[in-house]
């Protein structure tokens, strides 16, 4: 559901900005308005590797689309170039911050629960 949403998204700026914009300029715009909802919750979900290849392969199909190529290493090479985290190492910075924050909080049913919840591993 998330990735179709974030397609809809995606597809929306490259519609209205994409052509006359800068490809900076597009993917600070991914980055801010679309990254958030194709990683929205997933935090709290314990992903396995094809989870994250899925939301990494919208990503480079984006990428494609943006720079007009079907080269993946054109797209990781842009992906350097442009400094863009792929979507799996945001979740493990997303993991780390939910975790901490979890483990933090003073709320007495999350205290009660920390103790049998199982703490999201990294893949």
């Amino acid at each position: 559901m998330q990735r179709k949403v974030f397609i809809a998204h995606a597809n929306a700026i490259f519609g209205k900005v994409g052509r006359i914009a800068s490809k900076k300029v597009v993917l600070q715009l991914i980055i801010s308005k679309c990254i958030p909802i194709l990683l929205y919750g997933l935090e709290a979900c314990p992903l396995v590797k094809s989870d994250l290849a899925a939301l990494e392969f919208v990503i480079n199909r984006f990428f494609m689309k943006l720079f007009k190529t079907n080269n993946i290493d054109i797209v990781k090479s842009c992906q350097l170039h442009f400094n863009f985290d792929i979507p799996s190492a945001l979740w493990v910075k997303r993991v780390k911050r939910f975790n901490e924050k979890f483990s933090a909080t003073n709320n007495t049913f999350c205290k009660i629960t920390e103790s049998s919840r199982v703490h999201v591993m990294f893949v």
